[in-house]
């Protein structure tokens, strides 16, 4: 090396000459960041301000009653003792039916906060444990495109994102799952590794009590992790990884177990057992993988995923090693043994879950898209990740500074494209939804009004949007839920409002 010259110890960092660790981002690539963070943020807003125009449907209309009667300890009873056995669903249910039209309004805003704020620090977490850096505002991007991708990419994004009963039980779940995460990211003592395995321990049996299909993505994750660490984690790291992930494992296991052993649990399976052929089936089985190869067909050729792709690139062009990373020494993971990994669990996750749910849903599992947010979070996260080491690739490759700021830039085309791709579609549901809150405003208003002037019984006219149950479907041959409609304004009972006099 040549006196006077850098001191270089890995070939994507910029150094100062002073030893002093890599240089700071540039002010422009800051403000470059920060101006497309803003687009997938802006649609996030947007998207939790239509939550305004969300209203009561399908089984909500039986949830607000019992919770207005009974209390949030009233559901989860009923949950366990009678409808399903989900617990821990009964008590998130119970807390925005608490309050009723209100907590309908105010869930997109909070859920997509909370989604963001955990995959915000899922990333911040993993890039310090690469021991990387990145310009302020990257992980915030990064997180924010994979935040909205996941929430609003699916077919249906009323049923996966704005319908709450929906949302908590597939759409939450998986991501409050990856959240059980965070505590073994941020160990770094043996209190630390104490608080992951007590976490992975209870988050695993609320997640039992919450979803089955996100427990079946869990439980593939966590099992692939212990069988397959010697070929994916580095010693100084696998042992205390298995144990977290067969403790995460355990705790699932265990909040399964409670779930299927209820009595609600029971009741729900005597309902659809008399009705449907066992999942176990060949024929089952068959026909679940020729669905989920449908779903996946749908779900590959759905071009704005690319947007994860690119976000995770940029992460990967942008990061540099850290000043306090000490010299570069070999990963705690085989990064692309990991995606490999990450790959493999999908697909064996996913049909999975549509072995468990087509006994329930049959064909119909093509159009219940709520069902496939419990393994597209993986879908998401395995894209982003992909990006990830094609961007670092990149940056190591030693490529002219000139060359790394076209990929960028083709890369924040595409995030700000697919923020775009986003919009559309969600601005014209915003309007079936605004529509619809109009219709349901005024027709609450009546019925309220019908049921203080001492009426028994009133019309109601459906009011679906986005292909949710209403009473009187199928051209008024389903009732189902006119009787809870009945019971919400206090009445004895509701007719069909479209029928002649």
């Amino acid at each position: 090396m040549a006196v006077g010259a850098p001191r270089v110890t890995d070939p994507d960092d910029e150094e100062r000459r002073d030893g002093r660790g890599p240089l700071p981002a540039r002010p422009a690539v800051r403000a470059a960041v920060a101006a497309l963070a803003a687009l997938p943020l802006a649609l996030l807003a947007a998207a939790g301000a239509l939550g305004w125009y969300v209203r009561p449907s399908a089984d909500e209309w039986c949830f607000l009653p019992l919770v207005r009667d009974h209390g949030v300890a009233g559901i989860v009873e009923r949950f366990y003792a009678t409808d399903n056995g989900r617990l821990a669903n009964g008590l998130l249910v119970g807390l925005y039916a608490k309050f009723p039209v209100a907590g309908h309004q105010a869930y997109a805003a909070v859920s997509a906060a909370v989604m963001l704020g955990l995959l915000w620090a899922l990333t911040a977490l993993l890039l310090r444990r690469a021991g990387l850096r990145a310009p302020r505002g990257t992980a915030l991007l990064t997180a924010a495109v994979a935040t909205a991708l996941f929430l609003l990419a699916t077919p249906n994004t009323y049923k996966t994102f704005y319908w709450p009963a929906a949302s908590v039980s597939h759409t939450l779940a998986p991501v409050l799952a990856a959240g059980a995460a965070l505590p073994l990211l941020a160990a770094r003592s043996r209190r630390g590794r104490a608080a992951a395995l007590v976490t992975a321990l209870v988050a695993g049996v609320f997640l039992g009590t919450l979803s089955e299909e996100a427990s079946v993505v869990a439980l593939v994750v966590l099992g692939a992790v212990v069988v397959l660490a010697p070929w994916v984690l580095a010693e100084r790291v696998r042992r205390f990884v298995r144990v977290w992930a067969l403790t995460g494992a355990a705790g699932v296991a265990a909040g399964t177990l409670l779930l299927v052993t209820s009595p609600g649990s029971r009741n729900r399976r005597e309902r659809y057992d008399a009705e449907s052929v066992s999942m176990l089936a060949p024929d089952s089985l068959v026909t679940s993988l020729e669905l989920f190869a449908r779903v996946l067909a749908t779900v590959l050729t759905t071009w704005t995923y690319a947007g994860a792709v690119a976000a995770g690139a940029l992460l990967g062009l942008l990061a540099r090693r850290g000043p306090d990373a000490g010299p570069a020494g070999p990963p705690p993971c085989r990064p692309l043994r990991l995606l490999a990994l990450g790959a493999l669990a999908f697909l064996v996750s996913g049909y999975l879950c549509t072995v468990i749910t087509y006994p329930v849903f049959g064909t119909r599992v093509l159009t219940t898209e709520r069902t496939w947010n419990d393994y597209l979070l993986l879908y998401v996260l395995l894209l982003t990740a992909a990006g990830a080491l094609a961007g670092r690739a990149v940056r190591r490759a030693g490529r002219p500074a000139r060359a790394r700021c076209g990929v960028a830039a083709v890369c924040a085309a595409v995030c700000a494209a697919t923020v775009a791709g986003l919009a559309v579609p969600l601005y014209g549901l915003g309007g079936d939804m605004r529509a619809r809150a109009e219709r349901w405003d005024a027709q609450d208003r009546f019925l309220r009004e019908r049921a203080a002037s001492g009426a028994r019984t009133a019309p109601y006219t459906p009011n679906s949007v986005s292909r949710m149950l209403e009473p009187f479907g199928a051209g008024g041959r389903n009732r189902w839920p006119a009787d809870c409609v009945a019971d919400y304004y206090r009445l004895d009972r509701v007719t069909d409002g479209r029928a002649a006099p």
